[in-house]
């Protein structure tokens, strides 16, 4: 490098822009990143904390040498997980590329058809793309492509760690493989990302049908303080109806926690009405349906108490004109506002200075955690993380599982293992992603036209994705899709799409490799709100954007519900969506209830108050000696304390080990916390026969019913059910995990 101090290195544009942002120094994020572009011809992996630089890192020095040597296409691609964190880093560039001759563009559903014409007559620049509008750019403008990416630089993928270990981060790497067909060169890649634990496995991803090395820059992340509370909540269930519920909690008033007698069904959303007024805030909870609740409640309760409404809901079914009234409220300076989302405000997008991150209930991962954790706490300011935990309050005559504050615990474990050893979930890589093999076969097969069953394999199968997929398997599959009609033989032999997977590929919900639900559109006038799976029919009520709305006409054929706003509340439309669970996050829920008697100094005094009970009845019903309990009558509880997969395995193993397969157990119960089922068997013999499975020699295919046929991504109801079989028992199943948490049982 010309100069130590890599600022004189950057193109002088970017010396102006970062003069007239008064910075006083690059951040180490970006000096590394300057040294690792500039010096080598290495790819690039930056991985630090959320408002770290990582996005500038990346493109300071990447666009310097696009101004130093324009290329003659597209140079940079720019890959992201959402809409809304494109259309934030869009503006970010072009607010950088001001006084710069690089067109920046962004390309989404979203987005005007004038735009993307105007990039097709002259593409060179900065392209900014969703995965799902790169899969159309390949099928849609194949002869385009090399004139699109002939001269390609640079591809950007944001936020690595949503992709990896998806179906939609293994369509990007197909992706990139396709593309390479049509670029003279090979791309050098910078993936980002705030929360990744091992290093080596982004590293592996990232580089996946490359050539070329990974460099991750190790860089002391300095001290990072942080503000954790944790509060538990008596909710109502079914046996407390609408008015009130017995249990205790606690209401923040300021910075002080008051802790009433008595609490009423509303008192839970006092507490985040409470703990948000008069800040900027953004709520996290785990499903559409809960957002909605919760920003409808909110919202009464400022009415009740004449307080502005500044209240937004932000998830994936909004309509694009309120998902950006929430961005910009949010970003508003020393504003107050309260955005309740789901995973879209997860991400890196620029919401301005939080000042508290709420999170109701217990996140999935430690990754989930991190991220939304640091979505507070820039400009030198602490991050801060309230959890709000919520549950029925417990009868007499529930069981001992469901006297069990799961989602206090879960709290607990994940933010001790973040705290005592900064440990991130790692990621799997799929084995048999079936249903990917389905949707890029037909991919490749509708972009390029008639090929043959040798050319088409040859394509396919060398993507990096399908690299344990084997010829036979692959004939497998064409043959079932030839007699599906979704491919056809010409007579020549060729394969081309048939007339049934034309109905499939020409839908533009098949650029999308994750699950879809066909939704109607939801409208007020000719104002759009969003939109819903199934519509109430007329005259009923639902809640969306936080607002109750009722029902004047569906009109089904046009997928369009007619609404008109009214008061009061009204049920979401959504049900909760489940994410697996870490076997160490499962150990650690575990320690915390029966191997320790810390009062952790997040816990509120309510949360103590539930831990302390819980901890009691766990010690006063044997869970700390033993995993499996009986229940009364000939039901029993095991407690198997290992992760989604892992207890997925011993469920079907203990099913397998049955010498009646109509006698096998039925399993009930909450995996992967605890299971239940009936059995005639005394709880010594379950357990001898659980422990034998540490010895046995079981393998997955042992565990998958010949019968079977496990539908469970999106284009999985087109793949033949031996395939299904065996990718099921690679991916879904995991014996190693199973055993090893059963060793360490009592």
């Amino acid at each position: 490098m010309s100069s130590a101090n890599p600022f004189y290195r950057l193109a002088p544009f970017i010396q102006e822009f970062i003069y007239s942002r008064n910075w006083t120094e690059l951040h180490a994020v970006q000096v590394e990143a300057c040294r690792v572009i500039f010096d080598s011809d290495a790819h690039l992996l930056l991985a630090t904390g959320t408002a770290s630089g990582k996005t500038e890192a990346a493109f300071l020095p990447v666009l310097t040498l696009l101004h130093e040597e324009p290329p003659a296409s597209v140079g940079v691609l720019y890959i992201g997980p959402t809409k809304a964190l494109i259309n934030d880093q869009f503006l970010r560039l072009n607010d950088l590329l001001r006084e710069a001759d690089i067109p920046c563009w962004h390309w989404h559903g979203d987005v005007s058809q004038g735009e993307k014409t105007r990039l097709l007559k002259a593409p060179r620049g900065v392209l900014q793309i969703t995965p799902e509008s790169l899969e159309s750019l390949l099928i849609n403008k194949a002869t385009e492509l090399p004139r699109l990416f002939g001269d390609l630089r640079f591809v950007i993928i944001d936020e690595v760690h949503v992709f990896m270990g998806s179906d939609r981060g293994r369509q990007i790497l197909c992706q990139l493989a396709r593309l390479a067909k049509y670029i003279r060169g090979e791309p050098r890649r910078i993936g980002l990302s705030a929360t990744l634990g091992d290093y080596t496995l982004a590293e592996a991803w990232l580089a996946a049908g490359s050539e070329r090395p990974v460099v991750t820059p190790r860089l002391s992340a300095g001290p990072h303080r942080v503000r954790l509370a944790v509060e538990h909540f008596y909710l109502p269930g079914d046996k407390d109806k609408d008015d009130g519920a017995a249990g205790d909690a606690a209401v923040v008033t300021g910075e002080t926690m008051d802790q009433p007698a008595q609490t009423k069904a509303d008192d839970y959303y006092q507490y985040l009405y409470d703990a948000s007024l008069g800040r900027k805030t953004l709520i996290f909870a785990n499903n559409r349906g809960e957002t909605e609740s919760i920003i409808a409640n909110l919202r009464q309760l400022a009415q009740r108490q004449r307080t502005p409404d500044i209240y937004h809901v932000h998830h994936g079914s909004i309509a694009a004109p309120l998902r950006e009234a929430a961005e910009r409220a949010m970003r508003e300076p020393d504003v107050p506002a309260v955005t309740a989302a789901t995973v879209t405000l997860e991400l890196g997008i620029d919401i301005g200075q939080l000042e508290r991150v709420i999170q109701v209930q217990a996140p999935f991962s430690v990754a989930s955690f991190l991220q939304r954790l640091g979505r507070s706490g820039r400009r030198g300011t602490p991050s801060e993380l309230w959890f709000v935990c919520g549950e029925e309050l417990p009868g007499p005559d529930d069981s001992l599982p469901e006297r069990i504050p799961w989602q206090l615990l879960q709290c607990i474990a994940i933010i001790q293992l973040y705290l005592e050893e900064h440990w991130i979930e790692p990621v799997k890589p799929a084995r048999y992603p079936v249903s990917l093999l389905y949707h890029q076969t037909m991919s490749t097969l509708t972009s390029q036209g008639e090929l043959t069953p040798v050319a088409l394999a040859q394509r396919v199968l060398t993507l990096p994705p399908f690299r344990s997929i084997s010829q036979a398997d692959y004939r497998s599959l064409l043959r079932h899709l030839i007699e599906l009609d979704h491919i056809q033989q010409t007579d020549e032999r060729g394969l081309i799409v048939g007339l049934a997977g034309e109905r499939v590929v020409r839908d533009f919900h098949f650029y999308a490799v994750f699950p879809d639900n066909e939704e109607y559109a939801v409208r007020e006038e000719s104002r759009e709100i969003g939109s819903i799976v199934m519509p109430p029919p007329p005259g009923e009520r639902f809640a969306l954007a936080g607002r109750a709305w009722e029902v004047i006409e569906i009109d089904a054929k046009r997928k369009l519900v007619l609404v008109k706003q009214v008061g009061g509340k009204a049920k979401a439309s959504w049900t909760g969506q489940g994410g697996d669970i870490h076997s160490k996050v499962l150990q650690r829920m575990q320690r915390a209830l029966v191997a320790e008697e810390t009062l952790y100094p997040y816990l509120q005094p309510r949360a103590q108050e539930r831990l302390k009970t819980a901890r009691s009845f766990a010690k006063s019903s044997g869970l700390a000696e033993q995993n499996i309990v009986p229940l009364g009558g000939a039901t029993l509880c095991v407690f198997p304390w290992m992760g989604t997969t892992a207890c997925r395995t011993l469920m079907r193993a203990l099913r397998s080990r049955a010498a009646d397969p109509e006698t096998a157990p039925s399993f009930g119960g909450l995996p992967p916390y605890y299971v239940t089922f009936s059995t005639t068997e005394s709880c010594d013999t379950i357990r001898q026969q659980i422990g034998g499975l540490c010895q046995a020699e079981v393998t997955p295919d042992d565990l998958v019913d010949a019968n079977e046929s496990p539908e469970l991504n999106k284009y999985d109801q087109y793949v033949p059910s031996d395939l299904l079989r065996k990718a099921f028992a690679a991916d879904w199943l995991d014996i190693g995990e199973m055993k090893k948490q059963l060793s360490e049982w009592k």
